[in-house]
C-alpha cells in the first residue's frame, strides 16, 4: 500500500480498540513494529501497519499464540490476500459455533420459562456449541509444569456448582467496583483502585493458586496483551481491562514488588 497517512500510538489504540500498553508490547517483541518515528520520538504507524494489526487481532481471536502469529506474518511466502480469505473462513466457522451456543442458551431459557408437566427435552441441547477444551490445552502447554497450574487444577477439581456461583459473584463484585471507580474518574493508582486490585489478587490466591504481587503484575500484562481476556473483562465496562491492569501494577508498587 502507498498510503501516506500516519497514526500515533494513541490513535491506533482508539481505532483498533486495544490498549496502548498492548501496542508497546507488540513493538517490543517484534510483532508490530511501527514504520517510523516522529521528530519527538513517538511511534508512527502507517496503513500497512494497521492491516498487520488487524491480522494480529484476528489471529488472537482464533486462539493463536503471539509468537505463532509473528512467524506467520513474517514468512516471506505469506500471501496476505490468501491469509485473509482463510481467516474469513475460520471466522465464519466460529460464527456457526456461536450460533449453536445461542441456540443452547435459548434452550435453557425455554427450560427455565416453563412449569408445564410432561414436557421433555434433550438435555444435551443445553451444551450445544460449547468447546470446554478450547483453552485447556493451551493452558496446559504454557503453564502445565508450573506449581500454580498444578495447584489450580487440584483446587478446582473439588469445587461444586455452588462454589462456582460464589466465585462468579465475587468476581462480578470486584469488576463492578473497579468499573464504578473508573466511571467516577478515579485514577488507577488511587487508594480505592489499588484496594480493588488487592481484592482481585486475594481472590485468585484464595480460589486458584498462591498469587504474589509480582505474579499479579504478570497477569495484568496478560489481560491487556491477550484480547480474549480483555474482551471478557471489558464485558463489565469499556476500558476496564486497562484500568484494572494499571491498578494491579500500582498496587504491586505499593507493596514493594520488584516487578511493577
Amino acid at each position: 500500500m502507498k498510503g501516506q497517512r500516519t497514526f500515533q500510538v494513541k490513535e491506533v489504540a482508539e481505532i483498533a480498540g486495544v490498549s496502548v500498553r498492548a501496542l508497546h508490547h507488540y513493538d517490543t517483541i517484534g510483532l508490530l513494529v511501527p514504520k517510523g518515528r516522529s521528530d519527538a520520538g513517538y511511534r508512527l504507524y502507517d496503513e500497512d501497519d494497521l492491516l498487520r494489526l488487524q491480522q494480529i487481532l484476528i489471529g488472537r481471536e482464533l486462539g493463536l499464540p503471539l509468537e505463532e502469529i509473528r512467524r506467520l506474518l513474517d514468512d516471506p511466502a505469506l500471501d496476505r490476500r490468501q491469509a485473509l480469505v482463510e481467516q474469513r473462513e475460520k471466522l465464519a466457522q466460529r460464527l456457526e459455533h456461536t450460533a449453536a451456543m445461542i441456540r443452547a442458551v435459548d434452550t435453557a431459557l425455554s427450560l427455565l420459562g416453563t412449569d408445564e408437566e410432561g414436557e421433555t427435552m434433550d438435555m444435551k441441547d443445553l451444551f450445544n456449541g460449547f468447546d470446554h477444551s478450547q483453552y485447556e490445552e493451551e493452558a496446559r502447554q504454557r503453564w502445565g509444569q508450573t506449581d500454580a497450574y498444578k495447584e489450580s487444577t487440584k483446587r478446582v477439581s473439588r469445587y461444586t456448582p455452588e462454589d462456582w456461583k460464589r466465585h462468579q459473584a465475587e468476581q462480578a463484585s470486584i469488576y463492578g467496583d473497579a468499573y464504578a471507580l473508573l466511571s467516577a474518574g478515579k485514577a488507577p493508582d488511587s487508594v480505592e483502585a489499588m484496594d480493588v486490585a488487592e481484592r482481585h489478587r486475594l481472590a485468585i490466591d484464595r480460589w486458584f493458586y498462591p498469587c504474589p504481587h509480582d505474579m499479579h503484575v504478570g497477569l495484568g500484562d496478560m489481560y491487556e496483551a491477550d484480547t480474549r481476556f480483555a474482551e471478557n473483562i471489558d464485558r463489565f465496562g469499556a476500558g476496564l481491562t486497562a484500568f484494572l491492569s494499571a491498578a494491579i501494577r500500582a498496587n504491586a508498587r505499593r507493596h514493594g514488588a520488584s516487578r511493577a
